[in-house]
C-alpha cells in the first residue's frame, strides 16, 4: 500500500502539470516559455506548479509575488523534498535495511 500512495504522490503533480500544459495556457502564462516547466516536470513537479499558482494568482500590481504566493511556493517546495529525499531516511529510522555507506 505504500508503494501506491508513493506512486500517486510523485504522478499527480506531473499529470496536473501536463493537463495545464496541454488544455490551458496557465503554464505558459506563468512561466513565458517552455524550458522551466519541461525541467520542472523532471525534476520538481511540485514545485513547478506551486510557482505556477502564485504567479498566476498571487501576484500584485506591479508584478511581484504576494506573501500569500510565496507561502503556496514553500509549500510546494516542502513538498517536493519530502517526496525525493525521504527514502533514504524511511528506511533508516524503521531498522529495516541498512544502507551501504551506513
Amino acid at each position: 500500500m505504500g508503494c501506491l500512495a508513493l506512486l500517486l504522490a510523485s504522478v499527480t503533480p506531473r499529470f496536473v502539470m501536463l493537463f495545464l500544459w496541454i488544455f490551458t495556457d496557465y503554464m505558459s502564462t506563468a512561466f513565458g516559455g517552455w524550458f522551466w516547466p519541461f525541467v520542472g516536470f523532471f525534476v520538481l513537479p511540485t514545485t513547478t506548479l506551486a510557482f505556477a499558482i502564485a504567479e498566476n494568482e498571487f501576484t500584485t500590481i506591479t508584478g511581484g509575488i504576494e506573501p500569500a504566493g510565496i507561502l503556496v511556493i514553500v509549500i510546494g517546495v516542502a513538498i517536493d523534498l519530502g517526496l525525493i529525499g525521504s527514502g533514504r531516511w524511511g528506511w533508516k529510522g524503521r531498522g529495516i535495511a541498512k544502507h551501504p555507506a551506513d
